[in-house]
């Protein structure tokens, strides 16, 4: 999310330019609005606005933009909304730095509190314009620039990369902290970026900096230097030999599978996004107050919904009634009042059918609360509070990391309302990233075996039942195979005269259910099923399924979160087996805005 860019140059020289094009190779990281600063002696030019590339340059004479260095950023908004005053980059108080980050500051709102109290100039909500003020206060108290960044770099927190430059100087610096960021080195100047395509270009000669590095850029030369004391870190440059095509997807041949391996990292943001969240406790206070707490949203988004169902149960002791946004308007909608709660969640934040059940809802006065990846939507601006999901840009159209990570936030809202642990969450990521690593080759192999399919089930039970609808749907988008995702205690009642000799189930099982799910695979491999089961190293379950996909041992809600990652991979796989692009699957839309 979010995408920064800056160049340093031996002299003044028309750069508007090739900040443009910067900013352009930057856009399928995904933005709301755009901003350009260059910096030549004591003066500093800065253009912004909300909107596209093209738009912005055009309005403001971009191309026009000269200097000796230059900085433009991409943003996509998590604090504050898509606005000219909260685009970046950002000044100081006095007009005599600018800088820019990707990233959240998950401290904003308390640092913003601190340096108005301080007396600076603070114009904006966004947590870039942080970045900037933290480096200036230091400054301002007589630290030397590079000493000023170091200390500041311990009062940001979160996950961000970070550029800033100042007048009368000829250097841009930055420091990287969780998000991405690569140097380049160029004849006769260098540049940075939040990501490889911007740089590309220009130079395939680049540096890789890590966490907890300081750089500093002359038109001639890289220093990085440790944030801890200060000293030189010595790093080789390497050559970058790939197109780019191929660095957009991170190497990945598609963005549906660069985004299933991004899930640990968003979800490692969003934790922090959440514990810095001022909204929660309030949100949480309705919730555990309402008369009836309802979970409202469509597709994926619902499947989420059923899974924050049953944690907020299981967890929180709360009963949350998950349900189809256009079945609420008829089913609930007429009973509601001001005594209840909904929450209503949208990846885009712009889905037609939940923001018409928001609006019957609030017809009746719910307090209505939301969960978007896109702040600054229609959803977002609609709702009392919004909570974020922190996915940035998701460029394929089968949801992944927007999924768990709303499953994410339910399981926060029930620990927090439960009044457990929340550092117990932190587990998450890793455990997601062994996850993907344990089930990685098994699960192409499995693909491989089901080329021929195209008809088959996934069921699941108590927590792994919205996982298996999830499942279901990730297949049924990508592969155009006919998934039903079910209640594996309902396949009895029905669907089991489908089953035909070497018919595919998946099971998925948390430890808890593994007796009731052995009930459900023997239902099934007894009339000649091939049962798949998705679980806990169990020897239950190695004694009774015909393949075992093993997933870490895990708390329940948890476990069943991680169970999602071997069925994302699996329609991954079988997709691109079938000769279909995951990213791209016809008929499909990633924003719906139509009834």
């Amino acid at each position: 999310m979010c995408g920064i860019f800056g160049i340093v140059k031996e002299k003044e020289e028309n750069l508007g330019e090739i900040l443009i094009s910067a900013a352009e190779r930057l856009t399928y990281r995904g933005y709301d609005s755009v901003g350009m600063a260059t910096i030549s002696g004591d003066k500093i030019d800065l253009r912004k606005d909300e909107g596209k590339v093209d738009t912005v340059a055009e309005k403001y004479n971009i191309a026009e933009m000269s200097g000796q260095r230059g900085i433009t950023q991409l943003r996509w908004a998590t604090f504050g909304v898509p606005s000219q005053i909260n685009a970046q980059p950002h000044l100081d108080s006095n007009g005599l730095m600018v800088g820019a980050h990707n990233g959240n500051v998950v401290n904003n709102i308390e640092l913003r509190e601190q340096f108005i109290a301080e007396g600076l100039t603070v114009r904006s909500e966004n947590d870039g314009e942080s970045c900037v003020h933290a480096v200036e206060r230091y400054v301002k108290r007589g630290y030397e620039t590079i000493d000023a960044i170091r200390l500041a770099y311990g009062d940001l927190g979160g996950d961000y990369a970070f550029v800033i430059g100042q007048v009368n100087d000829d250097k841009l610096y930055a420091m990287k902290k969780g998000s991405g960021l690569v140097i380049g080195i160029g004849e006769g100047f260098t540049c940075l970026s939040s990501d490889l395509p911007s740089l590309l270009p220009l130079t395939r000669k680049i540096i890789r900096p890590q966490d907890g590095e300081i750089i500093i850029l002359w038109a001639d030369r890289v220093e990085l230097r440790s944030v801890t004391d200060g000293k030189l870190i010595e790093r080789e440059p390497e050559t970058i030999t790939e197109t780019m095509d191929a660095v957009q997807k991170g190497g990945y041949p598609h963005f549906m599978l660069k985004e299933i391996h991004e899930q640990p990292q968003v979800a490692r943001e969003l934790h922090h996004l959440l514990d810095d969240s001022f909204e929660l406790d309030s949100i949480v206070d309705k919730m555990r107050n309402a008369r009836n707490l309802y979970l409202i949203a469509c597709g994926t988004s619902y499947h989420a919904c059923i899974s924050g169902s049953v944690a907020l149960a299981q967890i929180a002791g709360r009963a949350a009634i998950p349900v189809l946004a256009p079945q609420f308007i008829s089913q609930f909608a007429p009973t509601v009042n001001h005594d209840d709660v909904g929450i209503f969640v949208s990846q885009s934040g712009e889905t037609k059918d939940v923001l018409n059940a928001l609006h019957a809802a609030e017809e009746k006065g719910i307090t209505a609360f939301g969960i978007a990846n896109v702040i600054g939507s229609t959803l977002t601006q609609a709702t009392e509070s919004c909570l974020p999901l922190g996915c940035g840009y998701e460029i394929s159209v089968p949801a992944t990391k927007t999924f768990t990570n709303q499953v994410y936030n339910f399981l926060y809202l029930a620990y927090k309302m439960a009044g457990r642990d929340l550092t117990e969450l932190e587990q998450i990521p890793a455990l997601m990233e062994k996850t993907l690593e344990m089930v990685a080759p098994q699960v192409e192999h499995l693909a491989s075996t089901l080329d021929d399919v195209d008809d088959l089930y996934t069921l699941g039970y108590g927590s792994t039942f919205p996982i298996a609808l999830e499942g279901a749907l990730k297949l049924k988008e990508i592969t155009y195979a006919h998934c039903e995702g079910m209640l594996s205690t309902e396949f009895k009642h029905g669907p089991l005269s489908a089953v035909t000799e070497n018919y595919p189930i998946i099971f998925t099982s948390g430890k808890n259910d593994i007796p009731l799910i052995i009930s459900g695979i023997n239902e099934v491999t007894a009339r000649g099923a091939r049962a798949i089961v998705i679980g806990p190293d169990d020897k239950r379950l190695h004694d009774n399924s015909d393949d075992l996909i093993i997933i870490p041992d895990a708390e329940e809600q948890i476990s069943a979160l991680l169970a999602v990652l071997p069925l994302q991979l699996l329609s991954y796989h079988m997709s691109v087996a079938r000769g279909y692009d995951p990213d791209f699957p016809r008929n499909l839309s990633k924003t719906l805005t139509v009834d």
